[in-house]
């Protein structure tokens, strides 16, 4: 149902309801609702992550992730430096080179690890782009060959409706950047051999860390390819051609953040009060409808992804549609700032390669109440800007 627009012509009127959380960033996202710092007073602080608890910790966050995700018991999941974006590094560098490669990207994250295979490791490779707002053919790739791709775009707020177009009897690899789509979106193990994200988007926790799924394809190119590149330290998945299955168990490459596996591991818990992953999924999908539902009631605003099917419900990305607007960065920018002087509306500016306008994260950790009552807001920071535009014409 669309969100009625409070008096805002000549003399604009404030709304009165404010958001209790006022967080819409897209990474590091909201952390869950309830959170407390007193959460973390487990953590064991000032202890060797390669201690009985330090370990059991880290595994556990493995195994939580396991089964709130429904990962197959013979897919391996480590934890791993540098975030998602270690991760996909990780199994890029490790894997592929071993057949041609498909690079395909739909926005900015994307368009990087095609920067990185295609020039850093100048691996042959057919590269598929899409425009902002628009989705690659996923039925037109070759499936023969390593495939990587983001499923959802969190700069573009595209993202891919299922893994339909991904055959099982493929023989390439297919290698899944699914940072801000984990636990938010269903994903198909079945399609995906790597799949990476981060603790920092879906469940609201810190930064630094990331998670790497391996299927037993994955694991059996590990084991029969090597690059002919060097590997540095953090990025050798194998030792004398087999797994090294620690990283598996919790035994990670590097020194972990034992504060931020509790965090995780408090976020998992919350997770599942909420319903597990299909609790989380709806809580998602009832906060990106909010929007949805406001950009049909106003002429002004529109989703930047263009078919329904493929828009995001975690990285909701925006755009001005008026025509009395000719800066849309301007206006845009203008828009974000007025809301965030007001509290009502944090770091929503659309990412800095995208085309102009907002992107609202609408993560599980999100309430569906914060994002109506930031609604009438944001109406009445366009129409604010509007005005002022009329002022100074």
């Amino acid at each position: 149902m669309a969100i009625s627009k409070p008096a805002s012509h000549g003399n604009v009127r404030k709304p009165t309801t404010r958001p209790a959380n006022p967080r819409f960033s897209s990474g590091p996202c909201a952390k869950p609702p309830g959170f407390k710092l007193d959460n973390l007073s487990d953590a064991p602080l000032g202890r060797s992550h390669r201690a009985a608890v330090g370990k059991a910790k880290l595994k556990a966050a493995i195994e939580e992730t396991r089964d709130l995700l429904g990962v197959p018991a013979d897919y391996r999941i480590g934890i791993v430096p540098a975030s998602d974006t270690g991760a996909v590094e990780m199994a890029m560098w490790s894997m592929l080179g071993a057949r041609k490669a498909t690079m395909v990207a739909w926005e900015s994250f994307g368009a990087g690890w095609v920067t990185d295979v295609v020039k850093q490791l100048k691996i042959d490779a057919e590269v598929k782009t899409a425009e902002y707002g628009q989705i690659v053919d996923m039925a037109s790739v070759d499936y023969d060959t390593d495939v990587v791709f983001t499923w959802n775009g969190t700069t573009s707020g595209v993202r891919m409706p299922n893994g339909d177009a991904i055959p099982a009897d493929r023989d390439g690899l297919t290698i899944c950047d699914a940072t801000s789509a984990a636990f938010a979106q269903d994903l198909p193990w079945d399609k995906l051999d790597v799949t990476t994200f981060s603790w920092q988007k879906v469940l609201g926790g810190e930064a630094a860390h990331g998670m790497l799924i391996l299927s037993p394809r994955a694991v059996e190119r590990l084991e029969t390819y090597t690059p002919a590149w060097p590997l540095p330290k953090v990025f050798r998945l194998t030792k004398g051609g087999k797994l090294i299955e620690g990283i598996f168990v919790g035994e990670t490459i590097n020194t972990p953040s034992m504060l931020a596996v509790e965090d995780y591991l408090q976020a998992l818990d919350w997770a599942r009060s909420v319903g597990g992953l299909k609790g989380l999924m709806a809580r998602a999908d009832a906060n990106a409808q909010a929007i949805f539902a406001f950009c049909e009631g106003n002429d002004w605003i529109a989703n930047l992804a263009d078919d329904p099917a493929t828009r995001s419900n975690t990285s909701v990305c925006l755009k001005f549609t008026d025509d009395r607007i000719s800066d849309g960065a301007v206006f845009a920018k203008a828009v974000a700032k007025r809301l965030e002087s007001e509290g009502v509306a944090l770091d929503i500016g659309a990412y800095r390669d995208a085309p102009a306008g907002l992107r609202i994260w609408c993560g599980g950790t999100v309430e569906t109440s914060d994002i109506e009552a930031m609604l009438p807001w944001l109406d009445w920071a366009f129409h604010a800007e509007i005005e002022a535009l009329a002022q100074a014409a």
